[in-house]
């Protein structure tokens, strides 16, 4: 069980999203790709690992050209105080526990536990802000069911079977925080992980349903008490100021309940939000909310590192966002080893490391001097995870540089190398250029271009509009890799330059009005170097007064961020990660900086190279204000029902709606997703709703036919909303098939000794969409099996297979029943034996019905 999504691929190349059984067992997929039919490999792989090389495998060949560069990586200072240490407190620990199937779940459609672990301050006073922990999707039970059946439910766990405590594994965080007067509940989510198969969403509403359920707990027990803690809390907590962790699909569990309860009106002061190697299915996004992204660059679960997309979408998603956010790239750190149950040696379930390969060549491997020990990737885990919630709702500002892109460093972090991008809230930063936008006229000169771009490109394909990067996998593109609900919207833009000369110049003029810089602490931007360049790369950031006086620092002085990051190109390895090159004001000297007119970026340290570059900003480390973004008005789509038809093409309207009009624009991207099959077709476009405007129309086409098929259910999804919430982000279709089931025939069979392998008759009175199968068990009349006929897969050795199975493919009306008929030399009267069919599925049929095969001597 992982939290990357199953696609099943035909010949190397993935289908889509497969539906996994309660057991998983099996995973299924309703496709029209007629490759299906004549496929030679059918597999699974992960969406996570999507193109990885090598049959999906992690090894590595080589050592990257920048491995060494990364082992001997920059340090920045260390923090005045040590996140990570524990504080003043003793930490008294408790469990409480209201039953397997204690709440029901909509998002879900299944009945969770309300289960938890509490860490609390002994003798702390007055409320103290609460911190919910929720883990990731992992195993649900382990050991051997005492009395196993063929329908076993997933959860709750079978006789036999224990619940795996995945809600214990962030001690380390937990006790850190409750001991520096924090209240920490960690909380169990077995129950999603048991169904989350099933959700249209893959469970991120059902997480967030879960947390909210356990906030309701903590509002009783804190004001009236109650429960197993009588009156222990009353008083102790504020919850006008909670912050949510969030694991693996944890992470976008807490991204979408920091906006649920934004859509409710805010009622639980949710005011940090941290997804540590979250995953980011439908490109949601989280304004108002102060938002810290932890990625563990050797995830080999979640490999893309999706969750780079929760800051690339919101960071300028709400006009005047006041929070603080940033993305936190933990290097040599993989997935499951945040949590110790997760981590062998330390988990009671058995439990695996996630990144698998070479040992040694590797930057990922276990024995690779960057990697991480798995207390060491604790330590840091505990140092980031505590010290973002004491910045954010303990208002601890020792921990500011912590997270401002500085990289300064916990001691309790050790060893570990860390890069930090940072979005300063809106009143403490100056945007100069996003560089998502072609640049004026005349701002680039010499030999050097600017391009923006944005997604990659399949090698074999060439782009229509410029791509960031060509590649197979998209686990190396974390910017640029589509997401699985929302494939068709549009991934974050850059630009890139390209130079082949030492005289190019991209200049970007400061406004009238915005020139003087004196207040802020650095002048910011993102870049990486192109992966088709040189490993290495440089450029000068020229800082020009009015005066035309300009202050030089080669990127190079104050960065690594056109270093290549380390590996060789497999295995998702290097990944292309934007990161912050950060020029501290007060090195500016010589320029009057109440005049600043202008930041040039020039070619004059490398004659050749390529390199992106994003979001340049004048800006100050600061908390900023962040609260529930409840005064944004929530979009949601509607659902719909509709009859296929057995003609043309019909349309069937989605309606997206906003809950109020607002007084600027408001957009979101719309898209059909799911298995549309040949009935649905695809839509993708961004709505822009006016001022005043509450509703859009989604026109969906529907194509009818006369062929029985599988009712289709669909989602148009919202994503990266602009200036406003989602709300209900998937309206659910559903396509009614109208069309009568066909009559499966069955004909006997009359054969002769020599003929091998033989068809009974089958014909369907009409072709349907469905794949019929039908099957029974084969019984000797005066033919004996294996001495006159056998089974058509039984090879003749183990037990006798008396089993028979046929079936029609899709768009057929004729199919295969077939036997095996063996010839001997013996002179004998026509024999016959039967097949019995007990089950068929597709068709109708009256069953049991028996079939008579009759064998003509040939002798």
């Amino acid at each position: 069980m992982r939290a990357s999504l199953p696609l099943l691929a035909v010949d190397g190349k993935p289908l889509g999203v497969a539906k996994q059984s309660a057991d998983r067992k099996t995973l299924t997929l309703v496709s029209t790709d007629p490759a299906v039919l004549t496929a030679r490999d059918v597999r699974l792989v992960w969406s996570g690992d999507l193109g990885k090389q090598s049959g999906m495998s992690r090894g590595i060949a080589a050592a990257g050209p920048t491995d060494a560069d990364w082992l001997k990586a920059r340090r920045g200072p260390l923090l005045p105080a040590d996140p990570g240490a524990l504080g003043k407190y003793k930490v008294d620990t408790a469990e409480y526990n209201l039953g397997d199937e204690a709440v029901n779940l909509p998002g879900l459609g299944h009945k969770s536990e309300l289960l938890g672990k509490v860490y609390s301050p002994r003798g702390a006073v007055g409320p103290r802000p609460l911190v919910i922990f929720l883990h990731g999707r992992h195993e649900v039970c382990y050991g051997e069911p005492s009395h196993p059946t063929e329908n076993e439910k997933p959860w709750p766990c079978p006789p036999g079977m224990k619940a795996i405590p995945s809600y214990r594994g962030y001690d380390g965080p937990a006790t850190a925080l409750a001991s520096n007067g924090y209240q920490v509940v960690s909380i169990s989510a077995n129950a999603v992980n048991a169904w989350d198969s099933e959700a249209y969403d893959a469970g991120a509403q059902a997480r967030a349903e879960l947390i909210l359920d356990h906030l309701a707990l903590w509002r009783k027990w804190s004001t009236i008490g109650g429960g197993p803690f009588g009156t222990r809390f009353v008083g102790k907590i504020d919850l006008q100021n909670v912050g949510l962790m969030g694991h693996s699909r944890g992470g976008e569990g807490v991204a979408r309940a920091a906006v649920l309860n934004a859509d409710r009106g805010g009622q639980y002061g949710i005011r940090a939000v941290l997804p540590l190697a979250p995953t980011d299915f439908a490109r949601a996004t989280v304004p108002g909310v102060a938002m810290s992204v932890v990625l563990p660059y050797c995830d080999g679960d979640v490999s893309d590192l999706e969750g780079q997309k929760f800051y690339d979408d919101t960071r300028y998603s709400v006009d005047g966002d006041a929070a603080p956010r940033s993305t936190v790239t933990v290097m040599g750190a993989n997935h499951n080893f945040f949590n110790t149950e997760w981590t062998p040696g330390q988990s009671v379930a058995p439990s695996n490391d996630d990144w698998s390969g070479d040992e040694k060549a590797s930057p990922c491997g276990a024995k690779y001097p960057g990697r991480l020990t798995a207390k060491e990737q604790q330590a840091v885990g505990t140092a980031y995870v505590a010290g973002f919630f004491r910045l954010q709702l303990g208002h601890e500002t020792q921990f500011l540089s912590q997270f401002d892109g500085s990289d300064s460093r916990a001691a309790s972090a050790g060893k570990a190398v860390v890069r930090v991008v940072s979005q300063a809230p809106a009143g403490s930063r100056r945007d100069v250029n996003h560089f998502d936008k072609a640049l004026p006229p005349g701002s680039v000169s010499g030999k050097v271009s600017a391009t923006v771009c944005a997604g990659v490109s399949d090698t074999s394909v060439r782009a229509a509009t410029p791509t960031c990067m060509a590649t197979n996998d998209w686990a190396n593109a974390p910017h640029w890799g589509a997401a699985w609900f929302a494939a068709k919207t549009p991934t974050t833009a850059v630009t890139k330059l390209t130079w082949s000369g030492t005289n190019g110049v991209v200049r970007v003029n400061v406004p009238a009005g915005q020139r003087d810089v004196r207040r802020f602490a650095a002048l910011t931007f993102r870049a990486a170097p192109d992966p088709v360049g040189t490993p290495k790369t440089d450029l000068s950031v020229h800082v020009v007064d009015g005066h035309g006086r300009a202050a030089v620092v080669p990127v190079s002085a104050v960065s690594d961020a056109l270093v290549r990051m380390p590996g060789s190109n497999d295995s998702g390895l290097p990944k292309n990660l934007l990161r912050t090159v950060r020029i501290p004001v007060s090195s500016l000297k010589g320029v009057d900086l109440r005049d600043v007119r202008a930041v040039e970026l020039r070619t004059d340290r490398v004659a050749k190279g390529s390199a992106y570059v994003s979001d340049l900003a004048f800006s100050s480390p600061g908390l900023g204000f962040s609260a529930p973004a409840a005064l944004l008005p929530k979009l949601s789509a509607s659902n719909v029902t509709v009859k296929e038809g057995d003609k043309g093409t019909q349309t069937v309207d989605f309606w997206v709606t906003m809950s109020r009009p607002s007084i600027r624009p408001v957009s979101v991207y719309a898209e059909t997703n799911g298995e549309l099959g040949e009935s649905v077709g695809e839509v993708a476009r961004q709505l822009v709703f006016k001022p005043g405007q509450t509703r859009q129309k989604v026109t969906v086409p529907v194509t009818g036919n006369t062929r029985d098929s599988y009712d289709l259910p669909f989602s148009l999804v919202l994503s990266v909303p602009h200036d406003g919430l989602l709300a209900e982000s998937f309206g659910h279709g559903l396509v009614l098939d109208d069309d009568p089931t066909p009559t499966l025939t069955l004909g006997n069979l009359k054969t002769v000794e020599k003929t091998g392998v033989v068809n009974f008759g089958v014909k369907l009175s009409a072709p349907s969409d469905k794949f019929v199968s039908f099957s029974g068990l084969l019984k000797d009349g005066t033919a004996v099996i294996r001495k006159d006929y056998t089974s058509a897969n039984d090879d003749g050795t183990g037990p006798v297979d008396r089993a028979i199975d046929g079936y029609i493919e899709p768009g057929k009306t004729t199919g295969d029943l077939s036997v095996k008929i063996l010839d001997d030399k013996l002179k004998e009267p026509a024999e016959t034996f039967s097949a019995v069919i007990t089950e068929v599925d597709g068709a109708n049929l009256k069953v049991p019905m028996t079939l008579t095969g009759t064998i003509i001597d040939n002798d």
